[in-house]
């Protein structure tokens, strides 16, 4: 029995921001090639490659949200949501081949820096920095909803860290002539991206492992479930997402005698599911009603 349905992702939901960043990312990114190479600025190129991997990224997000909008079919009743996931997963995996490639660069430039125009540097590292400002602001509202659009603000946010370095070398290189200013600010790029690809690709484990999402404390649950008129306990108690904004709960809640004998099972189940949509924010649960002594003839438990 199933209390509540929904199929939607949180992603879906901020596509037109993910593409005005998508836009931002590209022209910036751009700039920032153009920039680097006239300037043989490492650190401009660093970010370049940083902001071109996000552009990906956030391409991917946007793919994987118009597939998770396709419909539910008999081969896959979730529909293709997890497809959010996976983008989720390429994203993290290529924010990390970024961040290793600067810090190796990084280091071999150590020893033989190369001449740097500072005043380039920083024009180009100012226009990277406003952009990645309008960034934030247009990903803010959904980072707390969508594994990809947290991933975006985070890149957008590394961007950001990553364009004030650019501009901290400049004005060191400007003013002392320290051409390893630059190198600096590369290896700080590459420091601030490889943490947050362990982020991301960390809560992807999480919910491709089916993990109990963070923000759910099942012995809560169990409580809240006990607590409904009629049920006498719960156990195989599960939740994971399915993805971002898609949490699942499912458990086999046993009843009294007097719910089956009186036939309000179907009021239980309400209460169940108007119960865990409010405390607990699920909207897809299932419940298997069981009488007392049932889970004798089952398998071994799981929880």
């Amino acid at each position: 029995m199933s209390a509540g349905h929904r199929h939607g992702t949180a992603t879906g939901r901020h596509r037109r921001r993910l593409a005005v960043v998508l836009v931002l990312t590209l022209v910036v990114a751009a700039v920032q090639v153009a920039g680097g190479l006239v300037s043989g600025s490492l650190a401009l190129l660093a970010d370049a490659g940083h902001m071109l991997t996000d552009a990906g990224g956030v391409t991917i997000a946007l793919v994987a949200a118009a597939l998770a909008t396709r419909p539910a079919t008999a081969g896959r009743t979730f529909g293709l949501q997890r497809a959010e996931v996976l983008a989720a997963l390429a994203n993290g995996l290529l924010l990390a081949g970024v961040g290793v490639w600067v810090v190796v660069e990084a280091v071999r430039r150590w020893s033989d820096p190369p001449e740097v125009a500072s005043g380039t540097m920083l024009a180009v590292a100012a226009v990277g920095a406003a952009a990645n400002v309008a960034g934030l602001l247009l990903l803010g509202p959904g980072r707390g909803e969508s594994i990809n659009v947290r991933g975006a603000y985070l890149e957008v946010l590394a961007d950001l860290a990553g364009s004030v370095a650019v501009l901290v070398a400049g004005v060191v290189l400007a003013t002392t002539g320290w051409a390893r200013a630059d190198v600096v600010a590369s290896f700080v790029i590459g420091l601030l991206v490889v943490p947050r690809a362990w982020s991301l690709l960390r809560d992807v484990v999480d919910v491709l492992l089916e993990s109990t999402p963070r923000d759910v404390d099942l012995a809560a649950v169990r409580a809240h479930i006990r607590g409904v008129p009629g049920v006498v306990d719960v156990h195989d108690l599960h939740a994971w997402t399915i993805t971002s904004g898609v949490p699942v709960l499912s458990a086999h809640v046993v009843v009294d005698d007097a719910c089956l004998a009186e036939n309000r099972c179907g009021e239980v189940l309400d209460a169940l599911g108007a119960c865990l949509g409010q405390h607990f924010d699920t909207t897809h649960s299932t419940f298997q009603l069981e009488p007392v002594g049932h889970a004798a003839h089952e398998a071994p438990q799981h929880a």
